[in-house]
């Protein structure tokens, strides 16, 4: 028996409703069955829109790739009695980082000053009784093969007035590849999901209308906690694990 549009419409509003639940069950699912891994929330996936002339419709695509380059954030400490003094010491423990860095093979565009400040102590009555200086530096280390030696050339040549304030992990070069990966994933998925209601619907996919894109921000992985330097020979373990980069198109497609 042939449907009529209305029909059409209410039998694949059935559909979605149908998927809908089972989306939640899954994500409800997977929610429950906790593996000691952080619990992601779970994707919302917009409803399909249904019209006599097409279909709009949500995919999703993701790439991962190994991160290729890892970003170091460090700062010195000093403190003494006057500015000037507590000033010239951490300028020297920086010079002292800087020079480790760079006999590194870390290149001057990937070193680069991202802080400083000059704070008063106060004693118990609230007089001063010294100053301290705090200077940081952010770099970018491109070879991830050599990134522990480098961290603990860094931390050595700063002495006990290193601080490092933070590690991350960084897609590079490849994000590009993965990105062009994650779109066909996504358009692949959109494809599918229209292709299966038109095909509830009685009716055949005809050509794309529009085509609108959200990224997922590819947030670097962090690495390490703040604290103060210790000398040691050994080389800093790095594990460069992988990270995703996230896709969500949002396609309209005319009826055959």
């Amino acid at each position: 028996m042939a449907l009529t549009t209305i029909q059409r419409t209410l039998a694949v509003t059935g559909i979605v409703a149908a998927c809908g639940a089972g989306v939640y069950a899954l994500g409800t699912t997977q929610a429950s069955g906790s593996t000691g891994q952080p619990v992601l929330p779970a994707t919302t996936v917009a409803t399909p829109a249904v019209t006599a002339n097409g279909i709009t419709v949500t995919g999703m695509g993701n790439a991962s790739g190994t991160p290729s380059e890892l970003q170091l954030s460090l700062s010195v400490n000093t403190q003494a009695a006057s500015v000037s003094t507590a000033l010239d010491a951490a300028n020297q423990d920086m010079s002292r980082v800087r020079d480790a860095l760079s006999a590194h093979g870390v290149a001057d565009a990937d070193l680069q000053t991202s802080g400083m400040s000059i704070q008063p102590n106060y004693a118990q009555g609230g007089t001063v009784n010294g100053y301290q200086v705090t200077e940081s530096l952010a770099a970018t280390l491109r070879h991830m093969s050599d990134a522990g030696a480098d961290i603990t050339a860094a931390s050595n040549a700063g002495g006990n007035a290193t601080r490092i304030d933070g590690v991350s992990l960084a897609l590079s070069d490849s994000s590009n590849s993965l990105l062009t990966s994650a779109r066909a994933s996504a358009m692949a998925d959109a494809k599918a999901r229209a292709t299966q209601y038109a095909n509830a619907a009685g009716r055949t996919l005809g050509q794309v209308i529009s085509i609108s894109e959200v990224q997922t921000p590819v947030v670097p992985v962090p690495y390490a906690a703040s604290g103060a330097a210790e000398a040691s020979p050994s080389a800093v373990p790095v594990s460069a694990g992988t990270q995703q980069v996230s896709v969500t198109v949002t396609v309209t497609y005319a009826f055959g």
